[in-house]
């Protein structure tokens, strides 16, 4: 549900030298993670997701610059700006997120629970809104 998706703050351990911040699985993200991939060099006005995901999790976060997460659990709909590398979104399954708004030089890390499976994604919105009234009944 859109609910569970938050915002989770990271550890930030400020230097003169600059900033640093870590992720423990399970500690301070709600799984345990498998892969991590980022996006950059996204073309201006250009979007990216597009899908949502049958049981993967994941945490998605700013690494540099910024973008919009519109988030839609089939019933609800929410978007989070994020801008920040010390803030990351928490996207639990049976979500469909779309990206967009990127500005110049940004970087999307994302953390997810499991490797790489194409069964586990929704490609098509009205079958992922298929699924959730399914469930819901």
């Amino acid at each position: 549900m859109i609910k569970d998706c938050k915002i989770v703050e990271l550890p930030k351990i400020d230097d003169p030298r600059g900033s640093l911040t870590f992720i423990e699985a399970d500690r301070h993200i709600p799984f345990s993670f498998q892969r991590v991939y980022y996006l950059y060099d996204v073309p201006g006005g250009a979007e990216r997701g597009g899908h949502a995901h049958k049981a993967l999790h994941q945490l998605i976060i700013a690494m540099s610059g910024s973008f919009d997460i519109h988030l839609d659990d089939g019933l609800e709909k929410k978007t989070v700006h994020l801008n920040r590398s010390y803030y990351g979104l928490y996207v639990p399954p049976m979500i469909w997120r779309e990206i967009d708004n990127f500005s110049s030089g940004s970087v999307c890390m994302v953390l997810a629970s499991d490797y790489y499976d194409e069964a586990d994604y929704y490609r098509n919105y009205g079958e992922f809104r298929d699924d959730v009234k399914k469930a819901l009944d």
